[in-house]
């Protein structure tokens, strides 16, 4: 059955970036991505991503124009003009995250759909009822500020923790009302 998951690592005061969109703080962290709850495992349950514009030109500044790792499609949702990579499957969408939720369950197949980054759209697919799943890496870093984690109150069960490299990994279901 696909799920709609929001994948991500926060700091340990709920924000995913920091106030100048740095992700310095993360990327300077330990973990090992075939270790509990780690990245390989997960991208392999992957048949599809959701991301938000920031998150998408903060890869394509940060990686360069080739660094697009993504094999799956991908929906970008933005109301600017962004460059696509070259022979990538991505849809540049302004809809409602509502209005493409099925064409990206169609496409994910028998896997998940991947929120990457953006606590607003997560928390828009939070609003429509379409959020199956949060699974959080907590850094042990303070902010102070920056993007929220998941800028909605939502309920949620804890399904699974771990600990993986410095980070504590925690899975919940989200509780539908």
């Amino acid at each position: 059955m696909t799920r709609t998951v929001y994948y991500t690592a926060t700091s340990l005061d709920g924000f995913i970036a920091d106030e100048r969109h740095s992700l310095d703080w993360l990327l300077s962290r330990h973990s090992d991505e075939h270790g509990p709850m780690g990245y390989a495992e997960f991208e392999k349950r992957v048949g599809a991503l959701a991301m938000g514009a920031t998150t998408y030109e903060w890869v394509r500044e940060h990686g360069g124009p080739e660094a697009w790792s993504y094999t799956v499609p991908a929906w970008v949702f933005t109301h600017r003009q962004l460059t696509a990579y070259p022979d990538a499957d991505i849809r540049f969408t302004a809809s409602e995250v509502a209005e493409v939720h099925g064409q990206m369950v169609a496409a994910a197949g028998d896997r998940d759909v991947w929120i990457v980054g953006g606590g607003d759209l997560a928390g828009q697919f939070a609003d429509h009822g379409l959020l199956d799943e949060v699974v959080v890496a907590i850094a042990p870093v303070t902010l102070g500020g920056g993007a929220p984690l998941l800028p909605r109150r939502l309920e949620l069960t804890r399904t699974e923790e771990a600990v993986n490299g410095e980070f504590v990994c925690v899975r919940y279901d989200v509780v539908r009302t």
